[in-house]
């Protein structure tokens, strides 16, 4: 008997569609045997990357089913104070599940900065019946933190990156309202806005799935552990403001992302330089931890000027 359809789903914007590419692709190389259905969340999409979704279809046999979002929904969440990389675009995964419903009774999220290296057909074996969904617990000293900064009554607190989503209990306990509330409660206090609302609102229905399932790697800070990653990882998360799909990466993790990049229709597409001072001195850093002394006083040099002379 073969399995029922996975349906995915991810949300991506501007420079994350390139990321989101090649994790679809990721997924489709490791998973021959399961049939997918992809749904993209984008509030826009450029003519050359519907023409790359369509290439993957034809060339992998599935389907990806792009949903343009309105971003005026998330104009709640305007004045909320945005870190690093984020922007109001990190809350369509609260919508996705009531976009679903009468589609499908159970969605897996993934964020666009995700890379699939094994197979995610066990996740279909795990009863997520009796829960709203399931997930994998945040790694580092910021669990116990978040844990007692969010008065989390159960004890747990997982990352939103991965999320295998029951639709219809989601619909049924209004988390998308529910979220909403609490997010704009929060005095804008929260330090990952939609993932501590979640957390807050789902406490105690979650189901948690082994670490394999969302492996959370920071490219930036691992440069000079160079921490290598297990081969029985199934999906490796690149939590950061430093993604793979950066030329200012250092650290030798991003050849997964760039094995399946060149597998994908965006194998010729150029990897994104740094675009502003922050970046500079990132990318300056990064150099330093992996020994080139020379290069990183160049660009440490142009974190200087862009900060303090542009």
């Amino acid at each position: 008997m073969s399995s029922p359809v996975l349906h995915v789903a991810f949300g991506a914007d501007g420079d994350y569609f390139l990321g989101m590419g090649v994790a679809i692709v990721s997924v489709l190389e490791n998973n021959r045997n399961v049939s997918f259905i992809f749904h993209v969340f984008t509030p826009a999409m450029t003519e050359e990357n519907q023409r790359k979704l369509r290439e993957i279809e034809a060339t992998y046999q599935t389907v990806i089913d792009v949903k343009i979002i309105d971003p005026s929904i998330f104009n709640e969440f305007a004045d909320f104070p945005s870190i690093g990389q984020y922007s109001p675009s990190i809350f369509t995964r609260l919508v996705i599940p009531a976009a679903l419903q009468g589609v499908t009774d159970k969605v897996l999220y993934l964020d666009a900065d995700i890379i699939c290296q094994g197979s995610i057909e066990g996740l279909q074996s795990i009863d997520i019946d009796d829960c709203i969904l399931a997930a994998v617990a945040e790694a580092g000293d910021i669990v116990g933190e978040q844990i007692e900064q969010l008065h989390l009554q159960h004890g747990h607190y997982f990352n939103s990156g991965v999320l295998y989503i029951n639709v219809k209990n989601w619909i049924a306990n209004d988390v998308w309202q529910e979220s909403v509330k609490t997010i704009l409660a929060s005095e804008k206090k929260f330090c990952f806005p939609d993932q501590d609302a979640l957390n807050i609102v789902l406490d105690g229905q979650v189901k948690f799935l082994p670490s394999i399932y969302n492996l959370m790697y920071d490219l930036f800070f691992e440069t000079k552990t160079d921490r290598r990653i297990a081969q029985e990882v199934v999906c490796i998360h690149f939590v950061g403001r430093l993604k793979p799909w950066h030329t200012w990466c250092c650290n030798s993790a991003n050849q997964v992302f760039l094995k399946y990049k060149a597998l994908s229709p965006w194998a010729d597409a150029p990897l994104y330089p740094p675009k502003n001072y922050k970046e500079m001195r990132m990318y300056a850093q990064g150099l330093n931890k992996t020994g080139h002394q020379l290069q990183s006083l160049k660009w440490s040099l142009r974190y200087l000027w862009n900060k303090y002379f542009r």
